[in-house]
């Protein structure tokens, strides 16, 4: 099996093992959802979650290349091997979070309560938590996954459902950018920055005191507009929002870019 096909598999399994790993995560373990409620994870409507795909990609990638390595410890190979898997994984998540922050003004995930966090984005518990994984997926999945994959890609029916998701994907992609296009018109106009899963959680609480029909894989759809229900929030929650304790968005962008600056004088 060619290497782009090998990653096109890679990236399917990955985004949907990884979008059940963060379900389950928002359930029982996330701050942003102290109520406890099943809520659709991440960016995209569909039940998967393509920094996890990406990151399996590179997981595969790395492991591949166990056997180029100069350490002739095997301990210590595998313990180099773990952490260049904790800090590709970072970089990536990172990099999706910056770019989520300044360019669509929205944060899509925020460890600003986690010891030694850089910008809310990244921590040490989570890449902890990468290399965990990365270990997890060297002994319990790289062994079998070209074998596995090499299974898959006779079977014609399995095929068919790789064809669909990429088909469902795009789509969904472009329904995702145009969600993100209105956050950021709000935000822009508001100079707020959204934090997008404690916006799903806020309105996911409305509409159970409300009793109105929650939709799981379109959790933003509801009888308000989402305009109204950012700026019921806004009114809401001023003053919190302005010493940057909101529970939906951080503090004005400008006054922190401001306060920043003030403290490298």
């Amino acid at each position: 099996m060619g290497l782009f096909l090998t990653l096109a598999f890679l990236f399917f399994i990955g985004s949907v093992f990884g979008w059940v790993l963060e379900l389950f995560f928002r359930r029982f373990i996330s701050s942003a959802n102290p109520e406890r409620k099943w809520i659709n994870p991440g960016f995209c409507t569909g039940p998967y979650l393509p920094l996890y795909g990406a990151g399996l990609c590179i997981l595969f990638l790395i492991a591949s290349l166990e056997n180029t390595t100069l350490i002739a410890d095997p301990f210590w190979e595998k313990a180099v091997l773990f952490l260049w898997m904790a800090v590709c994984m970072t970089a990536i998540e990172y990099v999706a979070g910056i770019l989520s922050i300044k360019v669509g003004h929205v944060r899509l995930w925020d460890y600003s309560d986690q010891w030694g966090n850089i910008q809310g984005i990244i921590c040490p518990r989570f890449s902890l938590a990468w290399a965990v994984l990365g270990a997890a997926y060297y002994f319990l999945i790289h062994p079998h996954i070209m074998g596995a994959l090499n299974w898959l890609a006779r079977n014609l029916a399995f095929s068919f459902v790789i064809g669909m998701f990429y088909g469902v994907f795009i789509i969904d992609l472009a329904h995702s950018f145009n969600l993100a296009a209105k956050l950021r018109r709000f935000a822009d106009e508001n100079d707020v920055i959204i934090k997008y899963e404690s916006l799903k959680s806020h309105i996911r609480s409305v509409q159970d005191r409300t009793a109105e029909k929650y939709h799981f894989f379109r959790p933003f759809q509801s009888s308000r507009s989402l305009a109204e229900h950012l700026q019921e929030r806004l009114k809401e929650a001023s003053d919190a929002i302005r010493e940057g304790q909101d529970l939906v968005f951080t503090a004005p962008r400008r006054r922190r870019a401001e306060k920043d600056e003030q403290s490298r004088k």
